[in-house]
């Protein structure tokens, strides 16, 4: 192998790809990232067998071949030399790179080709395609409700149904649940539900920010893997076998009390409580009070710990039901809010001990629900 390619598009791909690489495997090439010639253009390549992407890039290519190098020795040297042409010359025979840039020239040891997995690629046939913008949206408003705990690998996942024209994700961590549904140019004939790792869609969600062409997504008939193509991007997850929960069951169907409050100044009272909650289990209370004709309504939020102190927040809001006093974890409360995206929110409950909806005003396709938590005494 022997091509050549600019210093910054090699950083940008390495920086792509090397998300995937495993970082601990009893494989030793799973710790390294495939360089290979691929029609004229370099293609860069990794996978902890449950995440693979590659990435292709412009390149010289003067002989075709492939190999593989550790990735942390190699994106560490690449970031480090100076922009401009690389030349990378591969000796086959000991799977030395010869990586050289202005006068500056290394010998990256590698590991032969043959021995990386195949990853599977993305075929434009079948496909569902959703732009960017949108698809990044809804990825961001439910794949931080997935739980981090493995105990129940079913709800480190995202739960995805594509059903005609409408795409439905959902994730749930016990505490918490996001709901997202888009409507899709092009439908689906036949339904298809599958569980999404969450992992794999917080990367494709940062690999979307610069794509402008809608992004192709491939279900494999057996559906144990999931392909999305973007431009000279692929990313290919194994998916999650199980049933998920019926989620539609946890969303409270009536509220006694709704409040429509101002996101960002709700989001500043709750960053404000944290510095307390975080010292008491996370725990805020949020008392909503109804005006009257003379009086607005309000939401006192407040926070106390043993240790540090206490916090009292108030803000207008406009409320409609009873006054009631709900507590929450207050993460999970910031969490949202900072995902909201719009200027406003509804705050819906209905007791103490039911959960609470939270949904941006103006945007019926978005829903998250919050388990309340129980203050001891109460």
């Amino acid at each position: 192998m022997k091509v050549s390619c600019l210093q910054e598009n090699l950083a940008k791909g390495l920086s792509i790809v090397s998300r995937a690489v495993a970082a601990r495997s009893t494989l030793p090439v799973l710790g390294n990232i495939y360089l290979g010639t691929d029609q004229g253009r370099l293609k860069l390549a990794a996978t902890n067998l449950e995440i693979g992407i590659t990435c292709w890039i412009g390149a010289k290519v003067d002989e075709d071949g492939a190999t593989t190098v550790p990735s942390r020795t190699f994106v560490d040297l690449v970031n480090a030399l100076p922009q401009g042409t690389i030349d990378m010359d591969l000796m086959v025979r000991t799977q030395t790179l010869t990586v050289t840039s202005g006068r500056s020239t290394n010998n990256v040891k590698g590991v032969d080709a043959q021995e990386f997995p195949i990853i599977p690629k993305a075929e434009d046939a079948e496909a569902i395609r959703i732009s960017p913008e949108m698809l990044r949206s809804m990825i961001d408003q439910v794949v931080f409700a997935a739980a981090t705990d493995e105990s129940r690998p079913i709800l480190t996942g995202v739960y995805a149904k594509f059903s005609g024209k409408t795409l439905i994700m959902a994730a749930a961590d016990g505490f918490r649940l996001s709901v997202r549904t888009v409507q899709l140019d092009e439908g689906v004939d036949e339904p298809i539900e599958v569980i999404i790792p969450a992992r794999a869609l917080a990367e494709l969600s940062r690999i979307c920010g610069e794509q402008t062409d809608p992004v192709s997504i491939m279900v494999t008939p057996q559906k144990s893997q999931i392909l999305f193509h973007l431009t000279n991007i692929d990313l290919v997850s194994q998916l999650i076998d199980g049933k998920f929960p019926d989620y539609n069951a946890i969303i409270p169907k009536v509220s006694g009390t709704k409040s429509v409050i101002d996101t960002a100044l709700l989001l500043k009272a709750c960053k404000a409580a944290n510095v307390f909650a975080r010292e008491a289990a996370n725990i805020v209370r949020v008392s909503m009070v109804p005006g009257d004709e003379i009086t607005p309504g309000h939401i006192k939020i407040g926070a106390q710990s043993a240790e540090t102190g206490e916090n009292a927040g108030d803000l207008d809001a406009s409320i409609t039901g009873n006054a009631m006093e709900i507590a929450f974890n207050v993460k999970y409360l910031i969490d949202v809010l900072n995902i909201a995206g719009a200027p406003q929110v509804t705050l819906e409950t209905n007791s103490a001990s039911q959960p609470g909806i939270l949904r941006p005003i103006g945007n019926d396709t978005f829903t998250h629900v919050i388990m309340p938590m129980h203050i001891g005494g109460r």
